[in-house]
């Protein structure tokens, strides 16, 4: 099982990105896919998550500004970022909880680079 993500880049302070994660390989089926941030020098982070039920589940710092949402046909996750700030610097990782070959298990993303500054 492999996860891709693509949307990282620069963009000013109050700018939107788009962020997509595309889960690939044998899978039988995803329990949870979100994403997680790292700044420098930061503990890694909870963004946004959503479940196979489309429950989503934010960080306290994103609520109202970030949007998760999932296309299961694709077995892909998105996180649209609104409202921009600095202190969303970071490395996003796409997560995934994912039951494949008999077993639930982990997986994560490379990781993508959002820089927010003017």
């Amino acid at each position: 099982v492999q996860l891709q993500a693509y949307g990282g880049g620069l963009v000013q302070p109050g700018g939107s990105l788009r962020l997509s994660c595309a889960a690939s390989g044998s899978i039988t089926s995803i329990n949870r896919m979100g994403w997680y941030r790292q700044a420098p020098g930061k503990q890694r982070e909870l963004v946004a998550v959503v479940t196979s039920s489309s429950t989503t589940s934010y960080g306290d710092s994103v609520k109202g500004r970030f949007t998760i949402s999932s296309d299961d046909a694709k077995n892909t996750v998105y996180l649209q970022m609104n409202s921009l700030k600095p202190e969303d610097t970071a490395v996003y990782y796409c997560n995934s909880i994912i039951y494949a070959g008999g077993a639930l298990s982990v997986h994560w993303g490379q990781g993508t680079l959002v820089t927010v500054s003017s």
